[in-house]
């Protein structure tokens, strides 16, 4: 798919588009579990997103057509328009969060394709969201800045998807820039660009293709563990405390005879990935990769013994990496399926990539997806 053919398909529909737009979707390279602990993450937009023609239609009707789903949406600009189509929930979403904002959107067409692989943990959600809040911003001068069109993405999926996330996706998607990573303190949303040009060196990710159902919904019961840790830490002279991002190992063990050894395990992860990505985030700067990939390897430990999200197929996808000398591997994402994320030199690429394909075949019986991906630019218009 490409832009031609999205404008030939938009002719076909609605006529002549006015622009054409484009957000992407995203990796983190390490950071995990630690937005809702109040510390950092380390992502960046991708070479794949979502890309929409647009023009105004002079109605206070929205008419889109999905590429994707061979689908044809349409709805008013109230509350009770909701649409019944799941992916046009997300663009109905994104009107209302910005009339919301007393802002005034009129009625528009777009018609939209994505190459953002679904199931795959690289937010194709979030480059939706963007796209229309970028697009939509900019066809009708709203005058909102990136930062408000970030809480426009998240708001959507918080009231009309249900899904309560946090904002680093929306983030990255609207701020992205080629060649950078940008660093996010999820408690006060500051952030800084941190230079990733890893010349020598492909991003890629292995997709497991599994995901596992999970039983008693083990991402709350972690985030109750590290609560819990917090309080007790609290109760011991340190009412600073309030997220593990702002306690020390030495904090947690004054209080190992008072949490539970799950939660202690999860907090020692945590408080370990937090020191993680800022020593990371020291090494980009000065293009130390190798140090970089050690991290992620640390990080893949901690995930698949402290915290515990990790299974049989990704930590075989992590060995996999050792065996042919990957400079960093890791669980992206919440764990439990979906895939690694690796930093590979370009001489050990070819091996790596058809020896664990053929690896996890004969172990899984399951071809196991590759994609290359390149950091790019955030939300923009392209035409």
């Amino acid at each position: 798919m490409d832009t031609k053919q999205l404008k030939d398909v938009f002719q076909q529909h609605y006529g002549t588009p006015d622009a054409i737009y484009s957000s992407p979707g995203r990796i983190n390279l390490i950071g995990e579990h630690t937005d809702y602990n109040g510390g950092f993450v380390l992502p960046g937009a991708i070479d794949k997103g979502i890309t929409l023609a647009i023009k105004a239609n002079g109605t206070d009707k929205v008419r889109v057509f999905s590429l994707d789903y061979n689908e044809t949406a349409e709805f008013g600009m109230t509350e009770a328009d909701k649409p019944a189509q799941s992916w046009a929930k997300y663009i109905f979403g994104v009107v209302r969060e910005i009339e919301k904002r007393g802002k005034t959107v009129k009625g528009f067409d777009a018609a939209f394709y994505g190459d953002v692989p679904l199931g795959a943990g690289l937010s194709s959600s979030a480059a939706l969201e963007s796209a229309f809040a970028f697009a939509l911003n900019d066809i009708y001068a709203l005058g909102l800045k990136r930062y408000d069109l970030a809480l426009i993405g998240q708001a959507t999926e918080h009231n009309y998807v249900g899904v309560k996330c946090g904002i680093m996706d929306q983030f990255i998607s609207i701020f992205g820039k080629k060649g950078r990573l940008l660093s996010l303190d999820c408690r006060s949303l500051n952030y800084e660009f941190v230079p990733f040009d890893p010349a020598g060196y492909k991003l890629v990710l292995i997709d497991s293709c599994v995901k596992h159902e999970l039983v008693n919904n083990p991402y709350n019961r972690r985030r109750e563990s590290c609560e819990a840790v917090v309080a007790a830490i609290r109760k011991h002279h340190h009412p600073y405390v309030q997220f593990l991002r702002d306690a020390t190992f030495e904090m947690l063990e004054e209080v190992k005879d008072e949490v539970s050894a799950e939660d202690y395990m999860r907090a020692e992860f945590v408080i370990g990935e937090v020191q993680r990505l800022l020593d990371a985030c020291a090494a980009l700067e000065k293009g130390d990769y190798k140090t970089v990939g050690q991290k992620m390897y640390e990080t893949h430990t901690g995930l698949s013994k402290l915290y515990e999200v990790s299974c049989e197929e990704l930590d075989f996808l992590n060995d996999c990496a050792k065996k042919y000398g990957v400079t960093g591997s890791r669980i992206m994402g919440g764990g439990f399926g979906g895939c690694t994320i690796n930093l590979v030199e370009d001489a050990k690429y070819d091996a790596f990539i058809s020896g664990t394909v053929a690896d996890y075949k004969a172990k899984f019986s399951i071809d196991p997806k590759v994609y290359d991906v390149v950091i790019s630019d955030g939300a923009r218009k392209i035409e």
